[in-house]
């Protein structure tokens, strides 16, 4: 037998040794995952939409993985940092991200600089919930509905501004849909999340703002902040007497969701355990009251039905990205 037949029959005995191997780390990764912490990256500030699912859903998987599930805020060019990170991370099932319309539908769209791919360095889990923005502004402004804030607007070019979770979010395209729709004019105010904007437009640094339902509703109670409609087709259940902004704008409709992702690699075992969680977590009683209270609608899904939602709101974004000529760096 010549030595090249040798070599190539040891290089072959090798590479299914290291295939089997792999084969076998992944089963038992599988088997025992998890056996420590579970990271969910939040893409924004504390305080958010985005931030008060998370938390809620963390605290349930918590209790169903038997593992912390510990959130950790990584905020900064409208969710495209965070979950660039989470992209980077080993694809073992500890380090997950709680992803957006933003980080998977609008920045894909809106950056120049792709820091990721949004459908190909992720591995889907489950789409958890629908939200729908709503249109608040400081109670000292004189206006209670969509119309009077339009006139406002129009009598008065550029000299209000709003608030919005960052350059390039849903809520910054609310935004711009709503000037574009109404014809009216107003400044944009970026910060690096809800909360800080929320903060500004209650202390009346910035009188308008379009927000997430389930941070602002508090607020709303509260009187810190004055509804002036949602940005959904339909009604909100946590606020039925709220107008809707497309009563007064025909057509106008804007929404973000909630869904888990892990980095692209992440053994199909350890998806599955994941998914098992958060659908089940989102199934608590507790889960759903808390989820009604700021109108969230629960969705859960399986990581195909995922990554269909994922491809379907780049297709529906696009048009409007484009309308609304929104680059950022």
């Amino acid at each position: 037998m010549s030595l090249f037949g040798i070599t190539r029959r040891a290089s072959l005995a090798i590479g299914i040794s290291i295939l089997s191997a792999v084969a076998f780390s992944g089963t038992a990764l599988s088997q025992t995952f998890p056996d420590r912490v579970v990271t969910m990256v939040v893409p924004f500030a504390a305080g958010g939409s985005t931030d008060v699912v998370a938390r809620v859903i963390a605290g349930k998987m918590s209790e169903l993985l038997g593992q912390q599930v510990i959130v950790q805020n990584v905020g900064g060019g409208g969710g495209s940092l965070g979950a660039a990170n989470v992209t980077r991370a080993e694809p073992d099932g500890y380090t997950i991200l709680m992803g957006t319309v933003a980080t998977h539908a609008l920045n894909p769209l809106i950056l120049k600089t792709k820091p990721y791919d949004a459908e190909k360095d992720f591995a889907p889990i489950s789409l958890l919930v629908v939200v729908p923005n709503v249109l608040v502004v400081n109670p000292e402004l004189p206006v209670k509905t969509v119309q009077e804030l339009v006139d406002l607007l129009k009598a008065n070019p550029d000299k209000y501004s709003y608030a919005s979770s960052g350059n390039g979010t849903p809520l910054h395209l609310s935004g711009e849909l709503f000037k574009k729709m109404a014809g009216v004019s107003m400044q944009h105010i970026p910060y690096k999340g809800a909360g800080p904007a929320l903060n500004d437009v209650i202390g009346n640094q910035v009188p308008i703002m379009f927000d997430n339902l389930p941070s602002s509703s508090s607020h709303i109670k509260a009187g810190t902040l004055r509804a002036l409609g949602v940005t959904t087709k339909d009604k909100a259940q946590s606020f039925p007497d709220l107008p809707t902004i497309a009563e007064t704008i025909p057509g106008y409709e804007t929404y973000t969701w909630n869904a888990l992702f892990a980095p692209a690699g992440t053994p199909p075992e350890v998806i599955a355990k994941l998914n098992e969680a958060a659908n089940k977590a989102m199934q608590d009683p507790a889960v759903v009251e808390r989820m009604k209270e700021f109108s969230a609608t629960i969705v859960g899904s399986t990581p195909e039905e995922l990554s269909a939602h994922v491809k379907a709101e780049i297709a529906k974004w696009t048009p409007v990205v484009k309308d609304a000529n929104v680059q950022m760096d």
